[in-house]
């Protein structure tokens, strides 16, 4: 129960620890360094380096693309925080620095007349201290020579200021202070020179032979009879390690610092290192707003009161006009808005008097019938032997459609007189001897080949009187000669000669058609001139 309530008991804490760091970080000023335009390489490493001087409450991989303007920035701005803009031009012949305050400015410009990147005061540097961890806490801000009364010094040390978090002094811890920011101001050039040091305490009062030995940093002891001699005097040490503490950096501490021998309440040295960048600015100008309010300050123009009337009746004019704008543009958008729901309640009445309309005149919502389920659906189609009747004018042959030679009659249809003569008239009469004569006539055409009245014989269709084998005479093995020998020229009105196959007279065909379908036809043995069938069901 114990390592179950100590396990909830660390949950709860570090869950405590961390809202506070999160409320923390929330509370103090971000900023965002970037550029405007084009820049140069150099230019573009000391955006780098004031990025770094800025760390950790500023966007140290910030991406800025061409297309992006300050409006976009400024719409990201207020989700994450950010107080201050750190923004860097470049002109023909200067570098400028502005230093914007969000969200509702103001505005400082500053002209850098010189500048130099971090590997540049390194360099120049005999040893240098910089690591990682120093960059974990913001730097200490010193303002130097702020305390005059002009108006546009004040803003300057205000918004230098606000740009980092505030420092309780009797609550501040000194193990988060690795770096000092120094801005100073010089009156007689109107200059401000900025430098970013590294910070380092050591302890003194004792004579540097120990404070080797304490930095774990053991001297040359070749030449030395005994240690007291390490202790009592400086030898063996270089110009570099011999530094010089006086009271201008000597101090009390009021508690432990990292490093060995800081103690709480023992004199230490407060020693500054250089690390960069370095940057000397003069002020341009300090304007209203976000780069386009009025000029409240400007180094090289001076204007009387009537200029400073006139400038500021020439700007209410230009937002009178702009908010006039934006009011004529509000009202066109709600006027276009009611012209579409006027449109749209217009359109709707429309269509609900069409519906009622169609509602009177028929029902709407009925089917379609479709076929009565009664009627027989191959009587619904056309017939081919009735296609045959009616284009070579005679009765087929039962072996030439034998499932339809006979004619098919719905339950709904008249029933048509069948060709079958009857014995007697509806009247009791007997038929007359010539209509007998005349099936019998018909009769005997058709068992010997003759052609009828009215249409053709199968012998001039070119239809085999062999049972079961048809010919198409549009084929080409239907007109195959023997070799030397003439095709014989057609005789009478009866056949017509074509280029492509065999016309007969008074038919709807006038040429061969496909020939894969004609030689189906005439594989399955129906005859040249049937109409052909709709694929079965299934089939494509």
């Amino acid at each position: 129960m114990g390592r179950e309530g100590k396990t909830k008991n660390q949950k709860r804490a570090r869950a405590a620890a961390q809202q506070r760091a999160q409320d923390q970080f929330a509370s103090v000023p971000h900023s965002f360094v970037f550029h405007r335009g084009r820049v140069g390489r150099s230019l573009q490493q000391l955006i780098l380096d004031v990025r770094r001087v800025m760390e950790p409450f500023t966007a140290s991989t910030l991406q800025v693309r061409k297309k992006n303007s300050l409006k976009d920035f400024v719409a990201v701005a207020g989700p994450l925080g950010v107080t201050h803009f750190l923004v860097f031009t470049k002109s023909p012949t200067n570098v400028n620095f502005k230093l914007i305050r969000l969200p509702g400015g103001p505005t400082l410009t500053f002209r850098v007349t010189q500048y130099s990147l971090i590997k540049d005061v390194v360099s120049s540097l005999k040893r240098h201290r910089m690591h990682e961890q120093q960059f974990t806490h913001h730097p200490l801000l010193v303002l130097n020579n702020f305390g005059l009364q002009q108006m546009h010094i004040k803003l300057m040390a205000t918004m230098f200021q606000n740009m980092f978090p505030s420092i309780n002094v009797h609550k501040v811890n000194l193990n988060a202070i690795k770096r000092c920011l120094l801005i100073s101001y010089n009156a007689d050039t109107q200059l401000l020179d900025f430098r970013h040091y590294s910070l380092k305490v050591v302890p003194v009062g004792a004579s540097k032979g120990l404070k080797k030995l304490l930095q774990e940093k053991f001297p040359n002891m070749s030449r030395l009879e005994d240690i007291s001699e390490l202790l009592a005097k400086d030898i063996n040490l270089s110009e570099s390690e011999a530094e010089q503490d006086g009271t201008h950096n000597i101090l009390e501490l009021p508690q432990a610092y990292a490093g060995r021998g800081n103690m709480k309440a023992q004199q230490s040295a407060v020693r500054l290192t250089e690390i960069g960048p370095r940057m000397t600015l003069q002020l341009i100008k300090v304007e209203e707003g976000l780069s386009q309010g009025n000029v409240l300050y400007h180094s090289f123009v001076l204007k009387t009161e009537e200029q400073l009337r006139v400038a500021l009746a020439r700007r209410e004019e230009r937002l009178w006009l702009k908010a006039e704008r934006c009011r004529r543009q509000e009202a066109d958008v709600q006027r276009k808005k009611e012209q579409q729901e006027a449109h749209r309640k217009q359109s709707l009445a429309g269509i609900k008097r069409k519906q009622q309309q169609q509602g009177q005149d028929s029902d709407s919502g009925a089917e379609d019938p479709g076929m009565p389920e009664d009627q027989d659906p191959a009587s619904h189609s056309d017939d081919d032997a009735e296609y045959y009747r009616q284009e070579v004018g005679e009765e087929p042959d039962q072996d030439l459609f034998p499932k339809s030679a006979k004619r098919k009659h719905g339950p709904q249809c008249s029933p048509q007189p069948s060709k079958r003569l009857r014995t007697s008239q509806p009247g009791g009469q007997p038929a007359s001897p010539q209509l007998g004569r005349a099936s019998r006539k018909a009769k005997h055409r058709r068992a010997s080949g003759q052609p009828q009245r009215g249409g053709r014989s199968p012998r001039e269709l070119g239809i085999s009187q062999r049972p079961g084998q048809q010919k198409d005479p549009r084929s080409p093995k239907a007109h195959r000669q023997p070799r030397g020998a003439r095709s014989p020229k057609p005789k009478g009105p009866t056949q017509q000669g074509t280029k492509r196959g065999l016309r007969v007279p008074g038919s709807k065909f006038k040429g061969p058609g496909k020939p894969g379908l004609r030689r189906k036809q005439a594989a399955r043995g129906k005859g040249v001139l049937q109409r052909p069938r709709a694929p079965k069901k299934g089939r494509h």
